[in-house]
């Protein structure tokens, strides 16, 4: 079986044009979908809204046109919650139906991007971790932005069988993106699994779009637009159920079976603070 997915990187509204985003959204779906796309995923915030000063509804048309086309979709917002707000993903299957919301877990708040005006809220952090959505493209994962660099919160979703772990990024990556991209690799082949990241642009720099595979990365740009690739499950079924061999040459160019090498009963500081104490 092969999914295609479509990482949408778009040139952003923001401020007081960051409702065109809503309306803008729908007509990635329509070019997605012109392009046989199973499963879209836009960037972190977006079709919005992100700043809780601008108020619409981008959801609703965004369901009602996933369902017309077929289509499973990432979409994020920026959403009220007690205490303040919270940064959304939400999967929307291809019926139209919410099949899964994520929250952000991680960093804890006050928000490390509370120096950006659109993002001066008080965000709160959920304490609900990450889980898989079953669908009928496989099992999908969700972390948000720089949750990739806690590697953790990846294995979790692998350890629930994702097959697909998605992190839209907001933006302003800069000086970052080298080491984005070679995350974004690493997550999908220390996880067997395919991952891809994409993310809002608002000027001139380039973006981080990347998908990959275990064995490689499928496709990238930096540039606004659809960055597209077809997810190979046949071949994601043959690295996990491998093992390792001394073989020449080798059936695969990355260590197959991974996730049965881990001895849980070795990793008791993971649940350590930073400090050495026992994380509260």
């Amino acid at each position: 079986m092969k999914v295609r997915l479509a990482a949408v990187q778009p040139r952003s509204g923001g401020g007081s044009t960051e409702s065109r985003n809503a309306l803008e959204a729908l007509d990635w779906l329509d070019r997605a979908a012109a392009a046989g796309a199973d499963l879209v995923m836009f960037p972190e915030g977006y079709p919005g809204p992100v700043n809780p000063a601008n108020t619409y509804d981008a959801f609703g048309p965004l369901a009602e046109r996933a369902a017309h086309h077929k289509l499973h979709v990432l979409a994020s917002r920026v959403a009220a919650v007690e205490g303040g707000f919270a940064v959304e993903l939400h999967l929307i299957d291809d019926q139209g139906r919410t099949a899964g919301v994520y929250r952000r877990t991680t960093p804890r708040g006050p928000y490390v991007y509370r120096d950006i005006d659109a993002w001066d809220f008080n965000y709160i952090e959920s304490s609900q971790p990450p889980m898989v959505v079953e669908t009928r493209l496989g099992r999908i994962g969700m972390l948000v932005c720089s949750e990739l660099y806690t590697p953790e919160l990846s294995r979790l979703l692998a350890i629930q069988g994702a097959d697909i772990i998605l992190y839209p990024a907001g933006g302003a990556i800069n000086e970052f993106l080298p080491g984005w991209r070679t995350l974004v690799w690493a997550r999908a082949i220390e996880n067997i699994a395919f991952t891809a990241a994409c993310q809002n642009l608002y000027g001139d720099e380039e973006g981080v779009a990347t998908i990959a595979a275990p064995e490689g990365v499928l496709a990238a740009s930096t540039g606004e637009g659809l960055v597209i690739a077809d997810l190979d499950f046949d071949r994601l079924a043959f690295l996990r159920r491998e093992d390792e061999r001394i073989e020449f040459p080798k059936r695969y160019s990355t260590i197959p079976g991974v996730l049965r090498w881990r001895r849980p009963e070795l990793y008791g500081a993971l649940g350590a603070s930073a400090s050495g104490k026992p994380a509260t």
